[in-house]
């Protein structure tokens, strides 16, 4: 009974697919980040394209948590599906946040590092998108290795770039809430490649226990 069971349920599922549409809509994200860290005067229309991402990636989030329940065998390991979608859904609602801060605090004067740390997250956003677009490629796991490496690297950079902007903040800024507003949203943008990493990890161990 349990045999004929198995065989009646969903098989594999669609989670590349989903996996993919889901990392172009975190370039998409990030890449209106750029764009919103340089442009601060046009701060509303790059926060509205980013919830229009934001709103995207939290669907397929749950079509592909809807699959997940209702497929019966899964190319991945269930956990896995659901810890990398999950985590990747993370990235976009820091976005979301970052963009969201700006416009709460009224931030109107932007920093050459915030512009850099903006970069440094759409970097490791494109670098998940090219992970993710191998994941199907686990036989040739040495690409989706290499991409994970460069994420973990750039997470480094941003660490560095943070800490020079606390410093320099701390140092030459006399207005205490213009201190305050500035490192929030210097820490939500290292956050963004923090979660990059988390995404890279959970490639990583996919390769792993596959290769």
């Amino acid at each position: 009974m349990a045999t004929l069971f198995s065989k009646l349920m969903p098989r594999e599922g669609r989670f590349f697919d989903f996996f993919n549409a889901h990392a172009l809509r975190i370039v998409e994200g990030s890449r209106e980040l750029v764009g919103l860290m340089s442009n601060l005067n046009d701060a509303e229309s790059y926060t509205r394209r980013i919830d229009e991402a934001e709103r995207a990636a939290d669907k397929i989030t749950h079509d592909t948590i809807l699959v997940l329940h209702s497929t019966f065998i899964t190319p991945i390991d269930r956990d896995q599906i659901h810890q990398l979608i999950t985590n990747m859904d993370d990235i976009l609602d820091l976005i979301q946040d970052v963009a969201e801060s700006l416009l709460l605090y009224d931030i109107r004067r932007g920093t050459p590092e915030a512009e850099q740390l903006a970069q440094i997250c759409h970097m490791s956003c494109e670098r998940i998108k090219t992970a993710v677009s191998l994941l199907p490629k686990l036989s040739a796991p040495e690409a989706i290795l290499k991409t994970c490496e460069e994420i973990d690297r750039l997470e480094s950079d941003a660490d560095r770039v943070m800490r020079s902007a606390m410093s320099r903040l701390f140092r030459d800024e006399s207005d205490l809430k213009q201190v305050f507003k500035l490192r929030s949203v210097y820490m939500l943008l290292e956050e963004i490649t923090d979660r990059c990493e988390d995404v890279a990890n959970i490639i990583e161990g996919i390769v792993l226990e596959h290769s």
